[in-house]
C-alpha cells in the first residue's frame, strides 16, 4: 500500500484561531470574484478596496486570468511541470494545478497560504489527477524555510528540476519593514536554470487613488505596500522577462484571451492597477 500523504495524518492538532474578526487578504480576493469563503470584517475591508479601486472586483478577475495563461504557457511552451504557488487564497476551480495538468496530468503542484480556511478547502479542492501530485502547505509567506523544509514540499517537487513560482497579488501584503526582495531571492536561489517566477503585484503607476487602500488597511493592522514598474521588477533579477514583459495582467498574451473564462474583451490599459508578469531564470 502506498505510504499516507503527510496531510492525511490525524494527530491532534491545537484549536486554530481562524481570526475571522480581522480581514484576511485571501478571503477578501474571494469576495472580489464573488464567492463565499468570506466573513464580515472581509466584506467590509473589501467595500473600502473597492471605495478606493472601482476596478477592484475586476482586477481580481483579470489577475486570475493571468495566472491561467501564465501556467498554462509555461507548461506547453517551456515545459515546466512543477509549480510552488505561495499565497495561493481560497480554491476555485480552475485551480493551477487544474490548468497546468490539463497541458500535462503529470504536473505536479504544491500550495502555500497561511489562512487556515484556506487549508480546509485546500485539502477537498487541490485534489490531483492520478498521474501528477498537488500538495498544501500551511505557512506564512515571510518564514520561507518553512515551506522549503516542510515534507509536502520535499516529497512533491523536485529541486533538480524547474520549477515555477507563483507570487501573485501577494508581495504588497508583506508586513511593513520586511524584505520582499531577500524574499524572492531566496526562493529563486533554491530552483534551478529554466525555472520560472510568475508576480503581479498592486500598483499606483495608472491611478493614484490605488495608493489609499495603503491608509485602509493599516487602520485594520494589516500592511498594504503598492511599488512602481521599476520596483516590481526589481524582483526578476537574474530572470529574463518573457514578452511581452511587464504589463497590466490583461496585456499579456492577450491572443489567448478569447478562451479565458471571466477575462474582459477590452479593459482600459489604466484600469487595472497591477503589474503583471513572468520571467525565466537565467
Amino acid at each position: 500500500m502506498d505510504e499516507m500523504p503527510v496531510w492525511m495524518h490525524t494527530e491532534p492538532r491545537p484549536p486554530v484561531d481562524l481570526q475571522v474578526d480581522r480581514p484576511h487578504g485571501a478571503r477578501i480576493y474571494d469576495f472580489l470574484l464573488g464567492g463565499k469563503t468570506n466573513y464580515a470584517a472581509d466584506r467590509e475591508q473589501a467595500e473600502k478596496v473597492l471605495a478606493s479601486i472601482p476596478s477592484a472586483a475586476e482586477s481580481a478577475r483579470e489577475n486570475r486570468a493571468f495566472v491561467h495563461r501564465a501556467a498554462r504557457h509555461l507548461a506547453r511552451e517551456h515545459g515546466l511541470r512543477q509549480f510552488l504557488d505561495i499565497g495561493t487564497g481560497i480554491p476555485t476551480s480552475p485551480n493551477l494545478h487544474e490548468v497546468a495538468q490539463a497541458v500535462d496530468p503529470t504536473a505536479r503542484v504544491v500550495y502555500a497560504d497561511n489562512d487556515p480556511i484556506v487549508l480546509a478547502h485546500s485539502r477537498a479542492l487541490h485534489t490531483s489527477s492520478p498521474e501528477g501530485a498537488t500538495a498544501y502547505i500551511q505557512a506564512d509567506a515571510t518564514e520561507p524555510d518553512a515551506i522549503l523544509n516542510a515534507p509536502e514540499f520535499q516529497q512533491t517537487l523536485d529541486l533538480g528540476r524547474p520549477v515555477a513560482i507563483t507570487l501573485c497579488l501577494l508581495l504588497h501584503w508583506l508586513p511593513e519593514g520586511y524584505d520582499a526582495y531577500g524574499l524572492v531571492r531566496k526562493l529563486a536561489d533554491v530552483v534551478p536554470a529554466g525555472s520560472a517566477l510568475v508576480i503581479t503585484h498592486v500598483t499606483k503607476d495608472f491611478d493614484e487613488r490605488a495608493g489609499k487602500i495603503e491608509e485602509d488597511f493599516e487602520d485594520t493592522g494589516s500592511s498594504v505596500r503598492t511599488r512602481t514598474k521599476a520596483q516590481v521588477e526589481r524582483f526578476f533579477d537574474g530572470f529574463d522577462l518573457v514578452p511581452p514583459g511587464l504589463v497590466p495582467p490583461q496585456r499579456w498574451h492577450q491572443e489567448q484571451m478569447e478562451i479565458e473564462a471571466g477575462s474582459s474583451d477590452v479593459v482600459g490599459e489604466d484600469h487595472i492597477p497591477i503589474w503583471a508578469g513572468v520571467g525565466l531564470k537565467r
